[in-house]
């Protein structure tokens, strides 16, 4: 078969006519019907260009990725670890769980939240007057961003930040309760978790854990301590020292992080001369930490067996420390390690410290993240009617007897034109 072959009676062969594409394949052999659309005889000759692949749902890349990472964790976490205790060990324990305990660690588990919100309502200066409720949920929300967002609490900060500024906060301020909410919380943990070791360590003995938790808090105070010298001794000469500085990184003015420093020093000094101020925060913290713990130790006695207190609050404090390393968002897999590992060496059975810390895990990690989202859209709901309530303020400020008017002005102009049309018009005098 030559070309000529290809080419239908009638057409031109000489050449210089177009060929019909979709006649030249239907004539033509196999092997060229096979080829794909861009090699066909009689094609411009160029490939087309590569299809870009639809996001699944709607959603980015990364968000999907991360989706199903979450989702991944959480089927292992709630499918694959409750199998380690047995199938028949699982199944026995499920059936004799308190419910009301469970009911209660739940009521403890809100109660932390609330106390962390409190926290920060707390150490926000007096000139930011934000309701608790829209604190509440602005906590929530960077809680949730904090338990999936690969930056962990970082992530969770900044999204804080910005809500706060935008419901009424100034940068200062923000800045200055999210930074005092995280070192202070912080600084109550680790002397939770140290008077918990200094009376745990007679009973039970010297692990290595403790040293690697004793090690990493320590890290943290000291910084928190060097922190807070700097903003109160430093004054003038840290920050001249923090402008010198910024001006060799690029897009940091020097100028703005002086000032901010200052800002800063500013309100810690009022701070700590504000006395109940400082008590408030510290009983807050505390709250916030004990609660937290005390939802761990009735989940775990849901499930028959009660730990001692002091071996818990080391477990749970070691835990705390460890989740604070940025390897996961929220110390996901590390603390229900770290837990499951210290609460059976505390004398728990390996049942019921699993099924506990998995329980416990429900409602401290994964339930904030779907309450977070919906807190987040009652926060956006909330400032979209605030900011329609300003605009009618302002139109109803700004004139709303000239609408009026013109409404009175067409409306006696159409009262008119049905008697003019009549010829009833009266002629003034």
């Amino acid at each position: 078969m030559g070309r000529s072959d290809l080419i239908p009676s009638g057409e031109d062969r000489s050449g210089v006519g177009a060929l019909n594409p979709s006649v030249v394949v239907e004539n033509a052999p196999p092997q060229v019907r096979d080829l794909p659309e861009a090699t066909v005889p009689g094609g411009d000759g160029r490939p087309e260009p590569p299809k870009k692949k639809r996001r699944r749902f709607g959603l980015p890349r990364p968000v999907y990725t991360l989706g199903r990472l979450l989702i991944l964790a959480l089927l292992v976490e709630y499918l694959v670890v409750p199998q380690l205790a047995g199938e028949h060990h699982a199944i026995h324990l499920l059936t004799r769980v308190d419910p009301l305990l469970l009911l209660a660690g739940l009521g403890l588990e809100v109660g932390a939240l609330v106390a962390y919100g409190r926290l920060t309502k707390a150490v926000l200066p007096q000139s930011s007057r934000i309701r608790f409720f829209t604190i509440f949920r602005i906590e929530l929300t960077t809680l949730s961003v904090s338990h999936c967002a690969p930056g962990g609490s970082a992530t969770g900060t900044a999204l804080g930040y910005r809500l706060l500024t935008q419901f009424g906060a100034a940068p200062s301020d923000a800045g200055f309760a999210l930074g005092v909410q995280g070192i202070g919380s912080a600084i109550v943990l680790n002397v939770i978790l140290w008077v918990a070791l200094v009376v745990s360590i007679p009973v039970w003995g010297f692990s290595p854990e403790y040293l690697l938790a004793a090690l990493v808090g320590g890290i943290l105070l000291g910084l928190a301590a060097l922190l807070v010298l700097a903003l109160t001794r430093g004054g003038d000469r840290v920050g001249a020292r923090l402008e010198r500085a910024a001006s060799h990184v690029p897009f940091v003015d020097g100028d703005v992080l002086r000032r901010s420093y200052g800002q800063l020093s500013v309100h810690l000094a009022q701070l700590t001369s504000r006395k109940e101020v400082m008590v408030r925060a510290t009983v807050w913290a505390t709250l916030n930490w004990l609660l937290d713990a005390a939802s761990l130790f009735v989940f775990v006695g849901a499930f028959g067996k009660w730990v001692n207190p002091d071996g818990l609050l080391v477990a749970y404090g070691l835990a705390n420390v460890l989740a604070a390393l940025p390897i996961t968002p929220g110390g996901l897999g590390v603390v229900e390690a770290a837990l499951t590992t210290l609460l059976v060496g505390f004398g728990a059975p390996s049942g019921s410290a699993l099924f506990g810390v998995v329980v416990y895990r429900l409602v401290q990690f994964w339930a904030p993240i779907p309450v977070g989202g919906l807190a987040y859209l009652s926060l956006q709901a909330s400032r979209h009617q605030e900011s329609r309530a300003q605009r009618l303020d302002t139109d109803d400020d700004t004139g709303d007897k000239v609408p009026m008017l013109s409404i009175l002005r067409h409306f006696r102009r159409d009262q008119r034109a049905p008697a003019e049309s009549n010829g009833l018009t009266s002629t003034p005098k």
